[in-house]
């Protein structure tokens, strides 16, 4: 059954809608994407290509409605938040809406860039979808809704017990939900965590009956297993499976899995687990995929398993700047068993595709691709995402144009910043955009920003030093200069007209470039990139570029 996609995408509508605009606006034209993965990659013309979905698309929880298939991933403070995906082949997704699409539903205030809504997970029952989050450090667990996947979900049900990644588990007409919560015992390490279950009512909107704790730390409580979460529960043969994400998300991150002949237990972990992990192989192998785990276990109507999981591409050592991404591998069963990779093995970056009709992706979201966005039309496509929730627009789209003014500076995490983004997909990639703006004060600024986070971020672009338009790159590390942005290069702007700026990565180094009266030149480059990663700036998300102006 496939669900229609002809939600308005409230976000954009909220983002760029003709509000009147405080300060000297800055007008973008045409921001243009070209990306290739740094890894080299033979996929035959029966494969498809890992990841499935490039980038920062953490988290992905997939269900199967008839022959559709419908995935979501966490988003954090980014919004528009959760996005909503459909395929009918698995490997070719099109992204349909966003869960998080208007004020209201969810307060991100004063949220940094990897907190607010962790780990969603989809399922659908009796003509209705339900998406059960964590919003980290906002209200904790909820409940949404939508008869229409692509849109609009409810307003959150907020659920009356701690800890994260809530999924729900449907048996005929009733519900459970499973999730992370606190041992039934005082906490013997960092990371002693347990998977709990208890029954929901999901007519009255209400959790009943006792909660069940299922797995106390993780496979083996002795090897001190940590944060074991993530966990989704089906019924295959008799068995209820236990699946759950067990080690961290970081290089020991991987997946186990426990079974029972009773839904409450007790569960036994599978002799062979982990069933998926990458961190038993060589760090020096060449192209290396890692921290792999956090999957969910699909069946097709043939009866083939499949799995989406997220993992990492990292440039070197455990540096990646794009995020954590969502692959695809196929399971196999063995004794009753489900295993998405045998131990030792390396993630495939291109597999023989699923036996399902092939399907086709909107756009690209896999392997190599470019595309440009002209900013026709009067509103953002559902791809562009801002950091937390404006409470009035910053951005209108009119005559070709993305116009932005207002908003709080980069750093301040009390405000939001009039910035709007699009994720960084590849190792590799160069994003342009053309500004024209005139700086009225020293210090505003209009250009292009890269954001890892509140305290790690690059702008790029036209501001004012000394009475002067200058343009600058600007970089802030939260570990470097004591945390404060520094400059790192500045030149006089000089000719009339329009800027065009580009930033070209290239794994572990940045150059950025502009285009000033048909003069070209290089501000800078061979610019270390290395605190755009995950492992310098901390948390969870990717890199996200795009346009940004601060006025005063």
């Amino acid at each position: 059954m496939k669900i229609g996609s002809g939600a308005v995408p409230a976000a954009m509508a909220l983002m760029t809608a003709g509000a009147a605009m405080a300060g000297e606006p800055a007008h973008f034209t045409r921001f243009a994407y070209d990306g290739q993965a740094l890894e080299r990659v033979q996929a035959g013309p029966g494969d498809y290509r890992n990841p499935v979905l490039s980038g920062y698309y953490p988290d992905p929880s997939v269900t199967r409605v008839g022959e559709d298939y419908y995935l979501v991933n966490s988003s954090f403070a980014h919004f528009p938040g959760i996005p909503v995906w459909h395929s009918k082949d698995l490997v070719h997704w099109t992204q349909i809406g966003n869960a998080i699409d208007r004020p209201g539903q969810l307060d991100f205030s004063g949220r940094g860039a990897s907190e607010a809504v962790f780990a969603p997970a989809i399922s659908w029952h009796d003509g209705t979808f339900y998406i059960v989050n964590t919003c980290v450090r906002c209200k904790g667990n909820f409940i949404i809704t939508a008869r229409n996947p692509a849109g609009p979900w409810s307003d959150p049900i907020w659920l009356p017990f701690e800890g994260i990644d809530p999924s729900i588990y449907w048996e005929g007409d009733r519900a459970y939900i499973v999730n992370n919560r606190a041992p039934a015992e005082p906490p013997r390490y960092e990371g002693h965590r347990a998977i709990w279950i208890q029954e929901y009512d999901w007519r009255k909107g209400q959790m009943v009956g006792e909660s069940t704790q299922l797995v106390n730390g993780g496979v083996d409580l002795s090897a001190k297993p940590v944060w074991i979460e993530g966990p989704h529960i089906f019924r295959k043969d008799g068995y209820y499976y236990l699946t759950a994400a067990e080690g961290g998300t970081s290089v020991n991150h991987s997946q186990v899995v426990f079974r029972s002949k009773d839904l409450r237990g007790p569960y036994q972990p599978f002799a062979g687990n982990p069933i998926l992990t990458q961190r038993d192989l060589p760090e020096s192998r060449p192209d290396p995929i890692t921290s792999a785990g956090h999957a969910q276990l699909v069946q097709t109507p043939k009866g083939d398993w499949w799995a989406t999981f997220l993992a990492v591409r990292p440039y070197e050592g455990d540096y990646y700047n794009i995020g954590r991404e969502t692959f695809l591998l196929p399971v196999t069963w063995r004794d009753g068993w489900p295993i998405i990779l045998p131990h030792r093995t390396a993630i495939p970056y291109a597999a023989s595709r699923p036996d399902l009709p092939q399907g086709r992706a909107a756009v690209p979201t896999s392997g190599d691709f470019a595309y440009v966005d002209e900013f026709a039309g009067d509103r953002l496509d559902m791809r562009w995402i801002g950091l937390r929730i404006p409470a009035r627009p910053f951005a209108r789209v009119a005559g070709g144009e993305l116009i932005l003014s207002g908003g709080a500076p980069l750093g301040d995490q009390s405000g939001v910043p009039a910035f709007v983004g699009r994720r960084q997909q590849h190792g590799r990639a160069t994003m342009s955009t053309t500004v024209r703006f005139t700086p009225t004060r020293d210090g505003e600024r209009a250009g292009l920003a890269a954001l890892q986070s509140d305290r790690n971020y690059a702008f790029f672009g036209i501001t004012r030093v000394g009475g002067r338009p200058m343009l600058a790159l600007v970089t802030r590390d939260k570990t470097a200069n004591g945390g404060e942005e520094r400059q790192v290069a500045t030149a006089p702007l000089t000719g009339a007209g329009p800027v065009t700026l580009t930033i070209r990565a290239d794994g572990a180094t940045l150059a950025f470039d502009y285009a000033v009266a048909g003069r070209t030149a290089t501000l800078a480059r061979d610019v270390d990139a290395r605190f755009l990663s995950t492992k310098a700036a901390g948390g969870f998300v990717g890199t996200v570029v795009g346009p940004y102006v601060w006025t005063r």
